[in-house]
């Protein structure tokens, strides 16, 4: 079977409008941090769904990279249950680490050259602290607990959401072997979600950068 006859049109689809979405949401919110109210060129109704759906497409990338994780990890150990954790952390350790090595050199570069929009305020964290927490995935714990640090590091909460999960997915896998229960649990985090969201509705960021939101 080619790579193509594995690919699933549904997904892509669906991948692609989240892509999409998450850009408009990005640039909008550059226009309107500069008093361009583009979202006014569009009916209200519309405007929401083209320009403030961000978030919720990237809880879309985290419900498809779940379902893609898991059948690729059946499919190579046949069961969650045989998964092997070191091969596991490898291949996500390759998927990764390269180009998040290569985004914070790039950041930390228009950090050190004073570029507007690319400084850390010394008062929330010093870059040192911002590279730690990206590479051990806890950026939004470090927003939620010092605020939004500079744009183009902020967008980092969510791949260490995504981890933060895959770290803890494989030995649940391994300690729990069956499968059904597993499934109770995933199904349990689903219910907490909207629960924590509400709990925390009028705290930014953890209304949206909590762990189980």
């Amino acid at each position: 079977m080619t790579t193509a006859d594995r690919r699933n049109a549904g997904i892509d689809l669906l991948r692609g409008l989240s892509v999409l979405l998450v850009v408009l949401h990005h640039i909008n919110l550059r226009f309107a941090l500069n008093h361009y109210d583009v979202a006014n060129l569009l009916p209200k109704p519309l405007a929401r769904v083209v320009f403030w759906t961000g978030y919720q497409s990237v809880i879309v990338f985290f419900v498809i990279s779940g379902f893609l994780i898991t059948s690729l990890s059946l499919r190579r150990w046949s069961s969650l249950r045989n998964i092997d954790a070191r091969a596991f952390y490898v291949l996500r350790f390759a998927r990764i680490f390269p180009c998040l090595v290569a985004l914070i050199a790039v950041l930390s570069l228009m950090h050190f050259a004073g570029v507007p929009d690319f400084v850390f305020d010394p008062a929330k964290a010093s870059l040192g602290r911002a590279i730690v927490a990206a590479l051990t995935f806890h950026f939004n714990w470090l927003e939620g607990t010092r605020g939004y640090m500079p744009g183009s590091w902020d967008v980092l909460w969510s791949l260490s959401i995504e981890e933060a999960f895959y770290v803890a997915f494989t030995l649940v896998c391994l300690v729990v072997r069956r499968e059904a229960l597993l499934v109770v649990l995933l199904l349990a985090l689903i219910a907490v979600g909207p629960f924590v969201r509400v709990w925390n509705a009028d705290i930014e960021p953890w209304d949206e950068y909590a762990y189980l939101a």
